[in-house]
């Protein structure tokens, strides 16, 4: 039987998450003269909606959906921050989705080897 997810692949995203910045990852809202309206994936929560540089780090900042102005980021359906909240959420997700995985892989296979069953 294959399974949809190779180990392999497993393994890669396992080491994807473990070089990644760690988490908790958070969304922010910044602005400022240059960037206008900033939509960031951040290591640290923000202060409130809105926050203008200097109050904000920008070494705290994973990644931007939309910087305004320039353009510099964007995209096109506008889900600026429904992406922010995916990416967010992707660095403590991704790892214990993959946990799961092979969880659940362990159990079917303690079952089969139960019944007596092989792979």
């Amino acid at each position: 039987m294959e399974l949809p997810v190779r180990e392999e692949e497993l393994q890669e995203i396992e080491e994807l998450c473990s070089a990644a910045t760690p988490g908790p990852w958070h969304v922010r809202t910044l602005n400022d003269d240059s960037a206008m309206n900033l939509v960031a994936v951040s290591t640290v929560p923000g202060a409130g909606a809105g926050q203008r540089w200097p109050d904000f780090d920008h070494r705290d900042l994973v990644a931007a959906t939309l910087v305004q102005h320039p353009r510099y980021v964007d995209v096109g359906d506008e889900c600026w921050d429904e992406n922010a909240a995916f990416v967010a959420m992707a660095r403590d997700a991704v790892p214990r989705l993959v946990e799961e995985v092979r969880r659940l892989r362990a159990l079917l296979a303690d079952k089969d080897e139960g019944e007596g069953v092989s792979a």
